[in-house]
């Protein structure tokens, strides 16, 4: 496993921004593939959006494509999500988690295919 940090959560109004970062330490393998995921009150845990370390390849879900933006800073060992335009139904615990194994279309997802994760960081859009 490796250990992930998530900050930069906080409040906001509709229609404002954020940026959430998580800080991914050395751990027992590289990683390859960074989640973030949300989960709401009394809701399941939802995929954001999903990023390939080697390639670049990023994933979004439908409900924050053209709002989100995720990114890796690899010299840094930080990934990124960007967040504009945020709606109430934004609000919601995020984690990001990460695996050794690529993300791909079909699984980014899938938070059963991430082995390590962070604690959360608190997004309340009001």
């Amino acid at each position: 496993h490796v250990q992930l940090v998530e900050s930069g959560g906080g409040s906001a109004q509709p229609g404002g921004s954020l940026r959430l970062s998580c800080a991914v330490s050395r751990g027992h393998y590289s990683v390859n593939c960074i989640g973030w995921f949300r989960q709401g009150s009394g809701n399941a845990r939802e995929g954001v959006a999903g990023i390939s370390t080697g390639g670049g390849s990023t994933y979004y879900a439908d409900s924050v494509k053209g709002r989100f933006t995720i990114s890796g800073d690899n010299a840094e060992n930080t990934a990124y999500l960007q967040m504009d335009r945020l709606q109430p139904e934004d609000t919601a615990m995020y984690h990001c988690a990460a695996d050794r194994l690529a993300c791909l279309r079909d699984n980014w997802a899938e938070p059963r295919g991430y082995s390590s994760w962070g604690q959360g960081t608190q997004v309340t859009v009001s």
